[in-house]
């Protein structure tokens, strides 16, 4: 059968044109890297992310990527912080403007053919929640 080439052309764009967002993006579709979260679960680009798995006291939100590429990811958000005063359950959260930073990546022990960030740093664009500095890494050891 013989389809013709303007059909063909058609159906291409009409299929990108539905594709998600996120195929649009920088992340390598071949070899992405995940940032894994306390639930160890792969993910890319998120929205929000869990930084005190054991309490829920530290969490980024409303993060913003810039980047997310084979070394590096950037993105702009907001560090909610609970100030623990006078315990943690009665405690309050506090917003903190941070650019974030994940890099290192390595192979995945549980995934083998996954790579997964394991640094993150978080630079403080305004006031850092005492006693941490405006510009701290952690390893990610999830």
């Amino acid at each position: 059968m013989n389809v013709p080439v303007t059909l063909l052309c058609t159906a291409a764009v009409m299929t990108a044109a539905v594709l998600p967002a996120a195929a649009h993006t920088d992340v390598d579709p071949v070899d992405p890297v995940v940032v894994v979260d306390c639930f160890s679960q792969a993910r890319l680009r998120p929205e929000e992310y869990l930084l005190a798995c054991g309490d829920g006291n530290n969490r980024l939100v409303g993060l913003r990527w810039d980047s997310w590429g084979s070394r590096t990811a950037t993105a702009t958000g907001t560090d909610m912080v609970n100030d623990c005063r006078p315990y943690c359950a009665a405690g309050r959260f506090h917003p903190y403007p941070v650019t974030v930073t994940l890099t290192d990546p390595q192979v995945w022990p549980e995934h083998p053919d996954v790579r997964r960030f394991t640094t993150i740093r978080l630079l403080y664009t305004d006031t850092a929640p005492g006693p941490v500095p405006k510009d701290v890494t952690y390893k990610l050891v999830y």
